[in-house]
C-alpha cells in the first residue's frame, strides 16, 4: 500500500512538472506573439503606403479544375466500356496606372471549359465539347475631380473565343462619372453608352444607345485572392435589349502560390436566349421568349500570379 501511494504521488508530481514546463513555455511565447504581430501590422501599414504611390499596379490569378474518368466492363452502367472528363480554366487579371490627376485601369478575363462522355459502342462522340467559353476585355480612363470622382470614359468587349467569336460580340463604350471610394472598389455610371453587338447573317440581335453601370472590387487579403463584377447595361429603346452580367473569383493561396479555387457566373440576356430558342422554334419571338438567368461555375485548383 505504501508503495502505491508513492507511485501515485510521483506520478502527480510528474503532471505537476509537465504543467508547469508548459506554462512557462506559454509565457515566454506571449511576447514573441505580440511582437510577430506588431511587425504585421507594420508591414500592413508599409504595403498600404505603397498601394498609394503613384504608379502600375498589376495581378492575375487563376482556377483549374479537372475530372477525367475511365470504366472498363463496368456492369452496372448503361454504357459499361466508356471514359469521361470535365477540364475548366479561368484567369483573370489586370493593369492599372494610378496617377495623381488620372487613373487607367484595364481588365481581362477568360473561362474556359470542355466536357466529353465517350461511349466505346458509339462512334462519334470521341472528342471534348465546348462547355464554357467567355472573353471579357475593359478600359476605363478617368480624369480626377477629387479623390473619390473623376470624369470617365469606358469601353468593355464580351464574346466567345472557341466557338462563334465574335458571333455574337458585345461592345459597350461610353462616358461618365467614375466613383471610387476605396482602392479596391471602383463604379462606373455613364449615362451615355451605347451597346454595339456583331454577329454575322441575318441577326436577332439589336444594337441600342443606353446607360452603363459596372462595380468592380478586387482585393488581396495576404493568401486570398477576391474579384467581383457586375456590368449592367440599361437600353433607352427597350427592356429587352438590357443585359447584365455578375462573375466572382476566388483564390486562397496553401503553398507558393498554389491553393484552391472557385468561380461562379450570373448573366441575363433577353437577346441571347432568343438566339437558342430560335435553334428549336423559327417562330420564337423576344417578348415571348423564356429568358431563364444563366450560370456556370468552377471550383479546382488555383494559381496566383
Amino acid at each position: 500500500m505504501k508503495k502505491l501511494s508513492t507511485l501515485f504521488l510521483l506520478v502527480l508530481i510528474s503532471f505537476s512538472a509537465k504543467g508547469q514546463t508548459v506554462e512557462e513555455l506559454n509565457a515566454e511565447q506571449a511576447p514573441k506573439k505580440a511582437k510577430v504581430a506588431e511587425l504585421q501590422g507594420e508591414i500592413a501599414a508599409l504595403q498600404a503606403k505603397i498601394n498609394a504611390l503613384p504608379g502600375w499596379r498589376k495581378g492575375a490569378f487563376g482556377t483549374v479544375g479537372a475530372n477525367l474518368s475511365g470504366f472498363n466492363n463496368w456492369y452496372s452502367r448503361a454504357a459499361p466500356n466508356s471514359s469521361a472528363g470535365n477540364i475548366g480554366v479561368t484567369v483573370n487579371g489586370f493593369a492599372n496606372l494610378i496617377e495623381d490627376k488620372f487613373f487607367w485601369r484595364n481588365a481581362a478575363s477568360i473561362n474556359l471549359g470542355w466536357v466529353k462522355l465517350d461511349d466505346a459502342a458509339k462512334s462519334g462522340d470521341e472528342d471534348f465539347e465546348t462547355a464554357t467559353d467567355v472573353f471579357t476585355i475593359s478600359s476605363l480612363y478617368g480624369r480626377r475631380l477629387n479623390k473619390k470622382w473623376a470624369v470617365s470614359t469606358f469601353g468593355e468587349y464580351r464574346t466567345t473565343l472557341i466557338d462563334n467569336f465574335n458571333d455574337p460580340g458585345f461592345l459597350d463604350v461610353g462616358v461618365g462619372l467614375t466613383w471610387t471610394p476605396t482602392e479596391r472598389l471602383v463604379v462606373v455610371i455613364h449615362p451615355g453608352n451605347y451597346n454595339f453587338i456583331f454577329s454575322k447573317g441575318e441577326s436577332v440581335f439589336s444594337s441600342s444607345l443606353g446607360a452603363k453601370i459596372v462595380a468592380d472590387y478586387t482585393a488581396i487579403y495576404d493568401k486570398l485572392n477576391v474579384k467581383s463584377n457586375l456590368s449592367v447595361f440599361q437600353s433607352y429603346k427597350e427592356g429587352d435589349l438590357s443585359n447584365w452580367t455578375w462573375t466572382n473569383s476566388f483564390g486562397y493561396t496553401l503553398w507558393k502560390g498554389i491553393g484552391i479555387g472557385f468561380e461562379l457566373g450570373l448573366r441575363d440576356n433577353k437577346q441571347e436566349a432568343l438566339n437558342d430558342a430560335l435553334i428549336s422554334d423559327t417562330n420564337a419571338i423576344i417578348a415571348t421568349v423564356n429568358n431563364e438567368i444563366q450560370s456556370y461555375w468552377l471550383f479546382g485548383v488555383s494559381y496566383a500570379f
